[in-house]
């Protein structure tokens, strides 16, 4: 476990590392569940995470850490919230790819690091170094190459940064008094019962492809438990150790990893502009990431 500040930056950065694969590949198991509907897939996100968070919380022994938070009021209200915020983007993202546009959605979240940002500077008082602005003005290049390439104004991309953008400054918020596990279990019960009016509506109406479609494709939408609870466990827990500003450079891998999947598996196009955008999102990356290490070095003297 991490003891000291700079233990804890590098478990920050792991971790955030980790969680954003993991959303990167996301559309890779969307594609293998491409019969299911969107509202079904969401339904048996939320009661599946349920059932992984229940296991965590015996397997880590932190079902006092969960009595414990439940008896905060104002904390359940903000993760209720959080919860309804991830839910969205939960439904607007798995939307993007049922519709064929794995490419937009994957624009929303380019866009959501500079909401991120944005958020951080005005709510939360962050302040950014020279290189992380010189990174600012490459990523908002890119989305502006990326909009223009589109044609019009992409509400859908922009949905999905915005909500992502607003969970992770809450997340962000009560990060550092809330246990990432118990935390999450306490979002998803929020979120419960619309998942479970969800899942009867369907039910009672087109069906569910839950054991109707085979036992492997029931066994994927019980994976999306795990698939769901991983990264999102991750991300709080990262929150806690880095600033927002750093939180965000790592969110441009995720939809590095959508747009390699929508090209080789979807098969969407990418026209010139689209490449451009692409180019200038890596340099935005890489300049952020050099600006990451200097400070690191800079900051080994102090601590010592």
């Amino acid at each position: 476990m991490p003891t000291t500040p700079r233990d804890h930056r590098a478990a920050g950065v792991a971790q955030a590392l980790i969680a954003y694969s993991l959303w990167g590949v996301l559309p890779v198991y969307l594609w293998f569940v491409q019969d299911t509907g969107t509202l079904e897939i969401i339904g048996w996100r939320v009661v599946f995470s349920v059932l992984i968070c229940a296991a965590l919380l015996t397997a880590l022994r932190q079902w006092r850490r969960f009595v414990e938070l439940v008896r905060r009021p104002r904390a359940v209200i903000v993760l209720g919230v959080t919860g309804l915020f991830v839910l969205s983007n939960w439904l607007l993202y798995v939307w993007s790819v049922e519709t064929g546009r794995p490419l937009e959605g994957a624009l929303g979240y380019y866009l959501n690091p500079l909401v991120s940002m944005v958020l951080g500077m005005l709510v939360l008082r962050e302040r950014l170094r020279p290189l992380q602005w010189l990174a600012v003005g490459f990523a908002t290049a890119a989305v502006v190459v990326l909009v223009v390439g589109y044609g019009t104004a992409p509400w859908l991309a922009l949905a999905i940064a915005v909500t992502f953008g607003v969970y992770g400054l809450v997340k962000k918020q009560v990060g550092a008094t809330v246990d990432p596990v118990a935390g999450f279990t306490v979002e998803t019960l929020t979120v419960l019962p619309i998942a479970a009016v969800l899942l009867a509506v369907l039910a009672g109406g087109p069906g569910l492809s839950m054991g109707s479609a085979g036992p492997g494709h029931s066994l994927l939408l019980a994976l999306s438990g795990a698939i769901t609870t991983a990264p999102l466990v991750l991300f709080a827990s990262a929150s806690r150790h880095l600033k927002l500003v750093e939180l965000a450079s790592f969110q441009y891998l995720a939809p590095t990893i959508h747009f390699v999947v929508g090209i080789t598996l979807f098969g969407e196009e990418m026209p010139l502009e689209r490449w451009l955008g692409f180019g200038l999102v890596w340099t935005a990356l890489v300049i952020f990431s050099v600006d990451l290490v200097r400070s690191e070095r800079r900051m080994r003297p102090r601590r010592a």
